[in-house]
């Protein structure tokens, strides 16, 4: 569409598959699908993780667990990076950021490494999402260090130890909310968040992977949180981590949501005097 003038992705590190969205958003936080799957390409549309046939490791034979998340993420953002989305007026739009998970510490440093080292190290950033319950420290209070970039509950810390790279840190309860609030929003109001135009069928599996959570509200330290947790009979919930990521990138690349009332931050309590 005209309004998507920022495209981002985010890639959700499995150990025998990566799972990845695509999306662009206006500079109102507008959200647009534009693609999403795995790699290795499964030769289902519905599948789990826990019986895919085409893993990593086959992808990349002869290689290690370490070595193939790396050879899937080096075929994968080339994929991405590589590409470029036609929109209505014919202009061209490439990618402005990668955001990749790393919170799975046996592919941490994998995801470090590579950030470090691919043809487009300036374009894919590793992340952490961290759950922020009621008890917790809130994002907004932290206290910026020299250094550090600091967002809508996301910070992008400096420099600090062994990793020379630098990565964004975020809430994931918050951009979960958030989120959602997108897709309850109906379609051509502002800050919607849509999935292009396809089949129930063929949007099936992301759908069960949106749906795979409920939240809890929490209330503590004088603020109520909202905490999302699995369902019980759910399996997946990967293109959810994407889609919430990719919602994290547009607000690190500079996207505001600039709709009254749409902002599910928790306001404090006044007292009246």
């Amino acid at each position: 569409p005209l309004e998507g003038q920022h495209a981002v992705a985010f890639i959700d590190v499995q150990q025998n598959a990566l799972y990845y969205v695509v999306a662009a958003y206006s500079s109102a936080f507008d959200g647009f699908v534009l693609d999403y799957g795995a790699y290795p390409e499964q030769n289902n549309r519905y599948f789990r993780l826990s019986n895919i046939k085409r893993t990593l490791g086959r992808a990349a034979p002869g290689s290690g667990l370490e070595g193939s998340i790396y050879k899937g993420l080096d075929a994968l953002v080339g994929k991405l990076a590589g590409g470029t989305y036609k929109r209505d007026d014919g202009a061209e739009v490439k990618l402005s950021r990668i955001l990749i998970d790393a919170n799975w510490h046996i592919s941490t440093d994998t995801v470090y490494s590579f950030c470090r080292h691919s043809d487009f190290a300036g374009l894919v950033v590793p992340s952490h999402g961290r759950g922020v319950g009621a008890s917790s420290l809130p994002f907004a209070e932290y206290r910026k260090k020299p250094g550090d970039l600091v967002g809508l509950n996301w910070r992008v810390p400096a420099i600090r130890g062994k990793r020379q790279v630098r990565h964004v840190l975020y809430d994931t309860n918050f951009w979960k909310s958030f989120t959602f609030a997108r897709l309850a929003t109906g379609f051509g109001d502002p800050g919607s968040l849509s999935l292009y135009k396809a089949s129930a069928d063929h949007h099936r599996l992301i759908a069960d992977h949106l749906a795979a959570e409920y939240r809890v509200t929490t209330v503590g330290r004088g603020r109520s949180v909202d905490e999302w947790r699995m369902k019980p009979d759910r399996f997946d919930n990967h293109f959810l981590d994407c889609l919430v990521g990719c919602s994290v990138a547009a607000s690190v690349q500079g996207v505001a949501l600039s709709i009254i009332g749409a902002d599910p931050t928790p306001k404090p309590n006044k007292t009246r005097v």
